[in-house]
Formats: structure tokens, C-alpha cells, sequence
């Protein structure tokens, strides 16, 4: 592995956790009022082109952090949605 994959499976990581408290506190509380729900349609969208991406040109820091990503900012916008 050399420097640039290890920066960006750094930044992978780094920005992948950045959702997990969120996920985990809209999952506990079910309290989505001051989420903004069109922020996280463009923001699933704009993950989904990145897995894409990554797939296309076969980068696995791109592939791994986004897959997780969606996982957890589409939760949160299912329960947006749900919890209205």
C-alpha cells in the first residue's frame, strides 16, 4: 500500500465516521426535526455518484467509505422521512 491509498483510506475513515453520531442518535431518538431533509437527498445522491465513481475507476478507499456512508445517511433519511 503506498501513501496515497493509505491518505485515502484516511480520509475515507474520517469522513465515513462523521455520520455515526448522527445515525446513532436520529436511530435513538427518533427526533429528525432539525435535519434537513432536501440536504440529505442531495447528499445520498452525491454518495451514490461517489460509489460509482469508485466502482469505475476501481478504488477501494472510494468503494469501502461510501458503501458504509450511504448506509448510514440513507437511515437517516428514511427516518427523516418516517419521523416527519
Amino acid at each position: 500500500m503506498d501513501i496515497i491509498e493509505i491518505i485515502g483510506f484516511a480520509a475515507a475513515l474520517c469522513t465515513t465516521l462523521s455520520y455515526v453520531p448522527q445515525a446513532i442518535k436520529t436511530i435513538k431518538t427518533k427526533n429528525t426535526g432539525d435535519l434537513s431533509l432536501v440536504m440529505y437527498i442531495i447528499l445520498n445522491m452525491g454518495i451514490f455518484c461517489w460509489l460509482l465513481y469508485g466502482f469505475l475507476i476501481w478504488s477501494i478507499p472510494i468503494i469501502a467509505a461510501n458503501i458504509i456512508t450511504i448506509m448510514l445517511t440513507f437511515t437517516i433519511l428514511m427516518l427523516k422521512i418516517k419521523y416527519k
